[in-house]
């Protein structure tokens, strides 16, 4: 209730403000005591009370949660679903929350490729040096010797990274709706090697620093007078524009600044950069796509199949209004459960592609030619 009554404070204030700034001389004694009442109010003890600090575990025991055998996230003591709105009115403390055990979930899938997939873990770029940034992919032991068959995995855009179709369905549902592991492991079972692409980490984020902070400001090439008056305005805005951050971000959260992954700065550059120094290199005769939503924009133009969010059953054919590849209902209206509903229907058109041994086939996985830098985007 807090943060309503100071937007509250603040909103009647400024109302009153400009109308007294619009009033004549008369005026002056009403403005006088608005300052007056303003310069009671104890600021720093009314955002105290805003919202408690952003401290949050970084475990899930910490969090007081655990995954079931079913593989759903229940909390410890009560056996509840998670709950998003954990203090009411706080929706901005609670969505920082949702954020901080989604960093754990994300590291937690990384943990399950690893132990209950065997996938190894590659860094990328494949000659990167100890301190710049990595990304990495997970590969099967076969992924580069299976001289049959190669599948590829690829998650959406967003918060999501390797091993996952959608955070959500993790947290709210389940592992084997919200992650790529059903499909890495009945891939395993068939005999697939398996790659599981990672192209959402596209850099690291590091705390701005206060030479960066100050560059824009920093004129050593001008003349004193001039820059000692630039300092004096830049100083004026920063204390104005702190004093507002207050009430925008009380507890000073720090300001980041990225620093991108070299040959993996973007979706598609990853696309690539995968494409380039292993999925060509591969011994599979055959290799195979699953990309949800976004991560199949890069192969659309392939002998391809896309199941869709629709009401119709599963494999019915649904009309599309793009020249993509063709559409079929995954069984669902669910955007992101659209890769988990498909799962057999998928598997099923791979072994039929296969079985048919085109050759057109092989023609098709050539990836097209133009390269999207980050720097593009």
């Amino acid at each position: 209730m807090s943060i309503s009554i100071i937007s509250l404070i603040w909103l009647s204030l400024g109302i009153n403000m400009a109308q007294l700034q619009q009033g004549g001389p008369d005026e002056k004694e009403k403005t006088t005591a608005l300052k007056d009442l303003l310069s009671r109010i104890d600021l720093d003890e009314l955002m105290k009370k805003d919202e408690p600090p952003l401290e949050f575990p970084d475990t899930l025991e910490g969090f007081e949660y655990a995954f079931n055998e079913k593989g759903q996230l229940r909390h410890i003591r009560t056996g509840e679903p998670f709950v998003f709105n954990a203090r009411e009115d706080l929706h901005r403390w609670n969505q920082k929350r949702y954020e901080a055990l989604g960093e754990i979930i994300t590291k937690y899938v990384y943990e399950l490729l690893e132990k209950d997939c065997n996938l190894k873990k590659i860094s990328l770029p494949v000659d990167a040096t100890e301190s710049e940034p990595k990304n990495f992919i997970f590969m099967s032991e076969d992924a580069m010797t299976n001289p049959d068959k190669l599948m590829v995995l690829i998650h959406g855009s967003g918060v999501v990274r390797a091993g996952q179709w959608a955070r959500r369905l993790i947290i709210n549902e389940d592992l084997d709706s919200g992650t790529q592991i059903p499909y890495i492991k009945r891939a395993m079972d068939e005999g697939y090697g398996v790659i599981v692409l990672n192209p959402n980490e596209n850099y690291i984020e590091v705390e701005k620093t206060k030479s960066q902070v100050q560059s824009s400001s920093d004129g050593s090439d001008e003349p004193a007078e001039k820059r000692e008056r630039k300092d004096k305005t830049f100083k004026e805005a920063k204390k104005r524009r702190d004093f507002y951050e207050k009430y925008r971000n009380p507890q000073k959260e720090k300001e980041m600044v990225p620093l991108y992954i070299r040959d993996n700065g973007s979706p598609e550059e990853h696309l690539i950069y995968v494409w380039d120094h292993f999925i060509t290199h591969s011994a599979a005769e055959n290799t195979f796509f699953v990309a949800h939503s976004y991560g199949g924009l890069a192969f659309v133009e392939l002998n391809c199949c896309n199941w869709v969010s629709s009401s119709e059953p599963l494999d019915t054919s649904v009309e599309s209004m793009l020249p993509d590849c063709p559409r079929v209902s995954a069984g669902t209206e669910r955007h992101e459960l659209t890769s988990w509903k498909s799962l057999p229907s998928v598997f099923k058109f791979f072994t039929e592609a296969s079985e048919a041994k085109s050759s057109s086939l092989r023609a098709a996985l050539t990836r097209r030619s133009h390269r999207i830098k980050h720097e593009e985007i």
